[in-house]
């Protein structure tokens, strides 16, 4: 399953953030260190649910009316405080989590109510900017200790015949989910000596970072807009790089209101319905949060995670069906399963998503939208129904 790692300084709202993406419980406290072993949940991206284009919707479990939500892992670890790269705080411990998740979020508290260590202050006090950098920082300078430590493998190589420095890095870069076109595609932008022995930090810290941008893109969420100066949130938006404005304190109150029946709300909507009698203090509430989700278009909280999966991985989600004519599996259910697959991906890829022995076996696929078959070179879309002939059952 596709993972996301929630990322930041303590005390920023990730244990919010994974609490209302999760609908679990965990530890939420207003000081650091609340998050001490990392907190593993499932969460969903959102996407068009192929059913709309039925006469009815499909009826699964993950599709609200059209609105589908596909499952990915979602991973809360402790939080980041300068030198953490060098094991202050929790630093290693987080870092060391971060090692298989595909993308992550960096959670920067907006309202600048807590300071590089993670405690709280007056808000407006501490310049959230400093924070976006920080999280990149020090997975690199992390990642960059990392290959110090194992360089000198790379140049005992170095002496054999046939070395090939591709080979050789991306060996010291498999632990990091790099493979060998990531590390092909970073030693093609740096420059570097032919000989690994004549390597200075710089250029390791320089493929460090590189492999990092490649394996491991970052959204940044401004967090807490709720309570944050406008001039922060501005200043956020305005930064290149991709910043998705949330109040995840909003996001768990919604959550939490529709699983109680006060508020009629899907993850990812841009506004909600209330719909049985709250008190005067609760109507107050709702009210300013509806006023800064229209500012913003919804809490932010699904916007982040599809943002991360669908713009920086740029993935795209797949439905395999058995009957091509209803889009059913072969017990009548429509749409049973979602894949995220990487764009590019093609009905071979998904064939073995669904099972190896299937793809093992691939014959051929049909688009089940226009009933006519594809090659094994179709390029998958959003959205795409495929039904996989293959001789594996």
């Amino acid at each position: 399953m596709l993972s996301i790692a929630l990322a930041g300084k303590p005390n920023a709202g990730k244990s919010t953030f994974y609490t209302a993406a999760t609908n679990s419980e965990v530890d939420v406290a207003n000081y650091p260190f609340t998050t001490i072993d990392a907190n593993r949940g499932v969460t969903h991206v959102r996407t068009e649910c192929p059913c709309l284009e039925l006469d009815s919707r499909c009826g699964n479990d993950n599709c609200r009316d059209g609105k589908r939500y596909v499952p990915v892992e979602l991973l809360d670890v402790a939080g980041l405080v300068p030198g953490a790269h060098e094991g202050r705080g929790l630093g290693n411990q987080f870092l060391d989590e971060l090692t298989n998740a595909d993308v992550i979020v960096n959670v920067v508290d907006a309202s600048g109510a807590t300071n590089e260590e993670g405690e709280p202050v007056e808000v407006g006090e501490h310049d959230p900017i400093e924070d976006v950098d920080f999280v990149e920082e020090e997975m690199d300078l992390w990642l960059a200790g990392i290959v110090e430590d194992n360089w000198e493998s790379v140049e005992r190589q170095s002496r054999s015949p046939g070395f090939d420095i591709e080979e050789a890095v991306t060996d010291l870069m498999t632990g990091f989910g790099a493979s060998e076109y990531d590390v092909a595609g970073v030693l093609r932008n740096i420059e570097y000596p032919e000989d690994p022995v004549q390597w200075t930090d710089d250029d390791r810290e320089a493929l460090a970072r590189g492999v990092r941008e490649r394996t491991k893109p970052i959204v940044v969420v401004a967090n807490k807009i709720d309570v944050a100066p406008e001039e922060n949130v501005e200043r956020l938006l305005e930064l290149d790089k991709p910043v998705i404005p949330a109040t995840a304190q909003g996001e768990l109150a919604l959550r939490r209101g529709a699983d109680a029946g006060f508020v009629d709300y899907d993850p990812g909507d841009e506004d909600f319905d209330v719909v049985e009698e709250v008190s005067d203090d609760q109507r107050r509430v709702l009210t300013d949060l509806q006023e800064t989700m229209a500012e913003y278009g919804g809490t932010g909280v699904q916007q982040a995670l599809d943002y991360a999966v669908y713009d920086l991985l740029d993935m795209v989600t797949a439905y395999p069906v058995q009957d091509a004519s209803k889009w059913t599996d072969g017990t009548g259910n429509v749409l049973p399963d979602a894949f995220l697959l990487a764009r590019g991906s093609t009905p071979v890829d998904l064939a073995y998503a669904v099972h190896s022995d299937i793809g093992d076996g691939y014959l051929h696929a049909v688009n089940a939208k226009t009933s006519r078959e594809i090659g094994e070179g179709y390029e998958l879309e959003e959205g795409d129904t495929v039904k996989i002939v293959s001789t594996a059952k």
